[in-house]
């Protein structure tokens, strides 16, 4: 494996592709699912697998659509042994992106009140990615050759989610005893 060819979001590609295989459009609606981990533009889910076909990570195949032909990439022989490859290399933390983090960042320029304001807004989108996260859980009982794995996931997400509600109950009790000025 090529350091030039894969990179975290291809390796994430070939594993939503999985045994069965995916399209385009299926690898989008996958990592639509749990919102959370679709971190890469719309676009990408549709080259991204082009770009791996290309390079022998993944197979093709036409299958009947709903409007049209659709293509379906399958994982290849040397795409299975590009994540043999990299599931024996250490695991290293990725670093994060959080609005909600570059909100205190700049808090102390912009007002504490704007930031009081705003953190609460936040809970909205974890409902949001919480009922997402009940549809995830659902639709891994019908991976049973996934299931376990992908129970683990949500499970961790699931914290993610709390540790930001967490975060905003701690805004609204730090900032909200702020001493007022004289």
């Amino acid at each position: 494996m090529s350091s030039d060819d894969l990179s975290l979001f291809s390796i994430e590609i070939l594993g939503l592709v999985g045994r069965e295989g995916a399209g385009p459009h299926d690898l989008l609606r996958l990592a639509r699912r749990g919102r959370m981990l679709a971190w890469a533009g719309e676009s990408r889910y549709y080259t991204e697998p082009k770009r791996l076909a290309r390079l022998g990570y993944l197979a093709t195949r036409k299958e009947p659509g709903k409007t049209r032909e659709r293509t379906v990439y399958t994982l290849t022989d040397k795409g299975r042994d590009a994540l043999r490859e990299y599931a024996r290399t250490p695991v290293s933390f990725v670093p994060l992106k959080s609005d909600a983090l570059s909100r205190l960042l700049i808090c102390d320029l912009v007002g504490e009140d704007v930031t009081l304001e705003t953190m609460p807004t936040l809970r909205a989108d974890l409902a949001d990615i919480a009922a997402r996260l009940d549809e995830a859980e659902e639709a891994a009982h019908e991976l049973p050759h996934r299931e376990k794995y992908l129970l683990l996931v949500i499970r961790f997400l699931r914290r993610y989610l709390e540790l930001h509600e967490e975060l905003v109950t701690d805004v609204e009790r730090e900032l909200a005893d702020r001493p007022v000025a004289p």
